[in-house]
């Protein structure tokens, strides 16, 4: 039986309540267990928790705090018991990054999983693919929601894939049309054997097309401890992990409404439920009122 894992997501800023905790959890958790975890085999659970002190040993933490002055303190770390974490800054879309995180954390707790397959840099041969699952679709636009609540795109294990085939799925949203391909807005890091360095696609939104980039020979190599995932965090300028959505981004928008809905949906139905269990009790004492 498959190992089931533990993740905390956990709110230390005073700007998310314990109920949009509450749903975004449930949805990170619909996530893992109907989206992710069938496609690459993983049982997770995702728990919601208003404070660091809450979390019971053994979970991996998702943390999302006020600020984050030092952008290289975003994503994912590993603690002083080599456990690993997540350090998100809340923004108006912060569900889209806890997606981001948590579903990378799943795919890869020690941020060193790589892939072998031939290289998509024309003068290098066979290297080693990091599994960054969100990194490649994770521009806002490749996003989808649940109940309302913003979450991130990611690939499939036929990302890797040699070739193109018929009826292929390479993410979740089905945005990416071949293996190995970014989306505007994505990356995707390999390690060249023959260098020992560390190398990416990139495309930036504003760019009107991917290039390559030397990161080992950019930032200076890894440092003493750190997972090739830390290094890549580090070394990655990322823009919306870091801000947000920007405000009337369509994406953004829809995901406002939807939630808007849900909301109204869920009050609705709480009323109506209320008023079930309080008809019972009624009846229970012989109809008389159980209301102060």
């Amino acid at each position: 039986m498959t190992h089931v894992v533990h993740v905390a997501l956990v709110s230390e800023t005073q700007w998310i309540s314990s109920g949009q905790l509450a749903r975004v959890s449930a949805a990170l958790q619909r996530q893992v267990t109907r989206d992710f975890g069938p496609i690459w085999g993983i049982r997770a659970t995702v728990d919601a928790f208003g404070s660091l002190d809450d979390v019971p040993l053994g979970y991996w933490p998702v943390v999302i705090l006020d600020q984050i002055d030092d952008p290289n303190a975003l994503g994912y770390h590993q603690d002083q018991d080599g456990q690993p974490y997540a350090l998100v800054v809340y923004t108006q879309s912060w569900s889209l990054t806890a997606s981001h995180e948590t579903l990378e954390m799943l795919a890869d707790p020690w941020g060193n999983r790589l892939i072998g397959g031939s290289s998509i840099k024309p003068d290098q041969g066979r290297v080693r693919y990091l599994i960054e699952v969100c990194d490649p679709c994770e521009a806002p636009q490749y996003a989808y929601r649940i109940n309302g609540v913003l979450v991130s795109d990611f690939y499939t294990p036929s990302f890797f894939d040699s070739r193109e085939s018929s009826g292929g799925r390479y993410d979740f949203t089905r945005a990416i049309q071949s293996p190995k391909t970014i989306l505007r807005g994505g990356y995707i890091s390999w390690l060249d054997p023959a260098t020992r360095h560390l190398w990416q696609q990139v495309w930036p939104s504003g760019d009107s097309e991917p290039s390559f980039r030397d990161l080992t020979a950019e930032a200076g190599g890894q440092q003493q401890g750190e997972s090739l995932r830390e290094f890549v965090d580090r070394a990655t300028p990322l823009p919306v992990l870091q801000e947000g959505v920007p405000e009337g981004d369509d994406t953004l928008e829809k995901a406002r409404s939807d939630w808007r809905e849900s909301e109204e949906s869920s009050s609705a139905w709480a009323e109506a439920f209320r008023e079930n269990y309080r008809s019972v009790i009624r009846r229970q004492n012989g109809g008389e009122s159980t209301e102060s």
